[in-house]
């Protein structure tokens, strides 16, 4: 076992483990926070499979906008900071069919594949996922951003306090 392999599942062990932290907790900030080890855990395997673009792609979009809009989005609306007793439901069916999902998809990568090997294509480089992403993808792209944008609009519209209305 290399020092790669090693590496690859103390880094699956903390994605996987704050990945159930994230839906476990009845703290929403707190959430948020288990989500970001978990982006970044993730973004350190990709590093590890010498990913670079990939994981710092994931470190700016998703743990330094994503993450960071849910929080100021919170913070914004003045949702409960703290445990809140209306999320505090019964887990036993959310592990279950959680636990049957991922039984199903493991049952249907080893069908599909009976662990034989897949050819690789070529490594793409940095140039090509550029070109490509702003050759074909520029439109998700906006509509992506126009839409978190509105998101945070709608945010501030709701918590901003005028006079004489009622909250």
């Amino acid at each position: 076992m290399t020092a790669a392999d090693v590496l690859m599942l103390a880094l699956g062990a903390v994605a996987v483990g704050a990945g159930v932290l994230v839906v476990s907790t009845r703290h929403l900030v707190r959430a948020g926070l288990y989500l970001v080890v978990c982006l970044g855990a993730v973004a350190g395997l990709y590093l590890v499979l010498t990913a670079e673009l990939v994981a710092w792609v994931q470190l700016l979009i998703y743990v330094g906008a994503v993450v960071v809009l849910l929080l100021f989005a919170v913070m914004l609306t003045r949702a409960p900071i703290g445990a809140a007793d209306d999320l505090d439901r019964p887990g036993w069916p959310a592990a279950l069919i959680g636990g049957g999902t991922g039984l199903g998809l493991a049952a249907l990568l080893v069908d599909a594949y009976r662990w034989s090997s897949v050819d690789l294509p070529d490594p793409g480089t940095a140039e090509r996922l550029g070109t490509e992403i702003f050759r074909s993808w520029v439109l998700p792209f906006e509509v992506l951003s126009v839409l978190l944008l509105s998101a945070l609009v709608g945010a501030i519209a709701i918590s901003v306090r005028i006079p004489g209305r009622r909250q």
